[in-house]
């Protein structure tokens, strides 16, 4: 696992059009999306939904189910409207060139907005002008310029905000306005009611049958070109344009090119005005001439146009190829993918290797999200839900994760551990031990090796502790090795070093018995480090000191046979002796055996006696 806390670029040395002899350097960053905030926000609500469709799948069947798919396709609208409207917000606050390609990008993730599931043509058209009122946000800081002008209706911006008003189908906020015309210039009066009559009459079809919302339409539709024939508004140019515009009149339409900005903000007006019963399998005629009309000749369509142009035939894979193409991220393919996966909408496409089209793409994205310091929790739950190469997928990430603290590493351990991803278990408590040791934090260092299962580095740290007290006289971490429990058992340095701290503990309580017989256990049973030797037989003073007799006279006999095999059987015997201090503690320990050796022989003729 890596340390580092961000992703290392690629570097790429060199260039091409380069002068012979210098050198250029390109760090190249992949999914730097999942670093602006507002999309992070999309990311995690949208990761809520994506579960929730995955927990539920399962238990839901029939109608049930199938309204359950269509309030989650609800519930990603809105979070991508959410999205949009903060990105909006964040452009209009601010001159950033980056946020401003932000909201562009933003008109890419709205075209789930418009793939509709089967619905009456009335709702789709609510939808599409839903869905263009929320791309074209410029009318909303026009409209504050306005308002806040001391006299509206003579704003340079009065009758621009006004088109866009009624290019957008919004007739309350538009004939808000008008009465501000009408208000200032009383001569405009008839005209305003007249206008104000027609935008009030207009039929939006959001609760009546496509016959009655046809009927409707026919007669408000041959009512405004009454009242264009009649010449009504002929003195006032404004209006007369809204009215044509009101009549379906396209080239009108087409008079507003730079309020309308995009093809398909005409298509919505010009289908408005002119097709309100559209059903949706027309959209994609309407949209192409719509396109043609717009454009003309010269323009070639823009990567958002093909996408929207396959959305409108629809042609779902062909929206997910191009999309894979022009966004820069996998989030949208990746979960629309999914839901039309769910709802049985897509033919599954069985990849060159093995994975279809659905896997692979969350795959993909989760894989991104990866190389964020906080977003990858997300992606554990993407891997989980790809049945085929999730696991392996996972097991490859999770292993570079950078484990900057204690906190985090726990945090992949209990993933790792709930999926039963033992060697990954394993390799988190390794790098965790070895930086706890580096940084002299032996107490976590041993913690994170029995979590490992690792007896070697449960041993080389059991030295260090023993080290420790042999420089300091006492042990850190002393509620760790009080309870160690079975874990002691890994290696025998650890269950000396558990037995060695009982040992002492049994001293302090003054059980001096049971610690004399613990003590001969460790020197005996051969668990300890032959550097540690003299260090219990030291331990062994104070016991043989006792006034009362602690040691038999065949546990003292054991004793002496340790000092010997110390003294005598060790290569390092002329060093042991040379040491004066080290010669002293032999002849004491050798003067103390023999005094207690002779008080044990004493007592036990006594009571042999008696």
């Amino acid at each position: 696992m890596e340390e580092a806390d961000t992703e290392p670029p690629l570097v790429v040395r060199g260039g091409g059009d380069a002068a012979p002899g210098s050198s250029r350097v390109f760090v190249v960053r992949r999914d730097q999306d999942i670093y602006i905030q507002t999309l992070r926000k999309l990311f995690n609500e949208s990761h809520g939904v994506f579960i929730g469709l995955q927990r539920c799948e399962e238990e839901l069947a029939g109608k049930s189910r199938k309204a359950h798919l269509v309030q989650v396709s609800k519930n990603y609208r809105s979070v991508i409207r959410a999205c949009m409207e903060d990105m909006h917000r964040a452009a209009a606050a601010t001159r950033d060139p980056a946020l401003h390609s932000q909201s562009t990008q933003s008109n890419s993730l709205g075209t789930n907005r418009i793939i509709p599931s089967p619905c009456k043509a009335g709702p789709l058209l609510l939808r599409l002008l839903d869905w263009i009122r929320l791309h074209v946000c410029d009318v909303d800081s026009m409209v504050r310029e306005v308002l806040s002008s001391e006299n509206p209706s003579k704003h340079k911006l009065f009758w621009n905000v006004v088109d866009v008003f009624v290019l957008q189908g919004r007739m309350d906020e538009a004939r808000h306005l008008l009465s501000k015309e009408a208000s200032a210039n009383p001569t405009s009066m008839s005209m305003y009611k007249v206008l104000d009559d027609l935008m009030m009459k207009m039929p939006l079809g959001n609760t009546q049958t496509l016959t009655e919302l046809e009927l409707k339409w026919q007669h408000w539709h041959e009512e405004c070109q009454r009242y264009l024939r009649d010449g009504t508004f002929a003195s006032n140019p404004h209006m007369e344009s809204i009215c044509k515009i009101l009549a379906g009149d396209e080239n009108a339409m087409l008079e507003k090119k730079e309020l309308l900005t995009t093809w398909y903000h005409f298509l919505v007006t010009r289908l408005l005005y002119s097709h309100p019963t559209v059903k949706p399998m027309e959209l994609h005629f309407y949209a192409q001439s719509s396109m043609d009309l717009f454009l003309g000749e010269e323009s070639s369509p823009e990567p958002l146009d093909t996408i929207l142009m396959a959305a409108f035939e629809f042609e779902l894979h062909q929206v997910i190829k191009e999309c894979s193409i022009a966004l820069s991220n996998w989030w949208f393919v990746a979960h629309l993918t999914d839901l039309l996966d769910h709802c049985k909408l897509l033919q599954s496409h069985n990849l060159y290797f093995g994975s279809n089209m659905r896997e692979f793409l969350l795959l993909e994205y989760a894989s991104g999200l990866f190389s964020h310091h906080s977003l990858w929790q997300l992606g554990v739950d993407y891997f989980d839900h790809c049945r085929e190469y999730g696991r392996v997928y996972l097991e490859l990430h999770i292993e570079r994760i950078p484990l900057n603290t204690e906190q985090k590493a726990l945090k992949v351990l209990r993933i790792c551990e709930q999926r039963h991803m033992h060697e990954q278990v394993r390799s988190i408590c390794k790098i965790m031990a070895m930086k706890a040791l580096r940084n002299n934090r032996l107490g976590s260092a041993l913690s994170w090796s029995i979590r490992a299962k690792d007896a070697a580095f449960a041993t080389l740290i059991s030295d260090r502790f023993l080290k420790d007290y042999c420089e300091r006289g006492c042990f850190s971490d002393l509620d760790l090795i009080d309870n160690l429990g079975p874990s002691m058992l890994l290696s025998d340095r650890l269950t000396f070093l558990g037995k060695y701290r009982e040992f002492h503990r049994l001293y302090g309580e003054k059980r001096f018995s049971e610690a004399a017989k613990l003590l001969l256990m460790l020197m005996t049973a051969h668990i300890a480090p032959c550097s540690f030797w003299m260090t219990l037989l030291t331990d062994a003073l104070p016991l043989l000191e006792q006034k009362e007799v602690i040691f038999s006279a065949e546990q003292t006999y054991e004793l002496m046979q340790c000092l010997e095999d110390l003294t005598a059987g060790k290569p390092d015997k002329q060093k042991l002796l040379d040491d004066d201090v080290e010669t002293t503690k032999v002849e004491m320990l050798r003067l103390a055996l023999a005094r207690n050796l002779a008080r044990v022989i004493v007592k036990e003729g006594t009571l042999e006696g008696s």
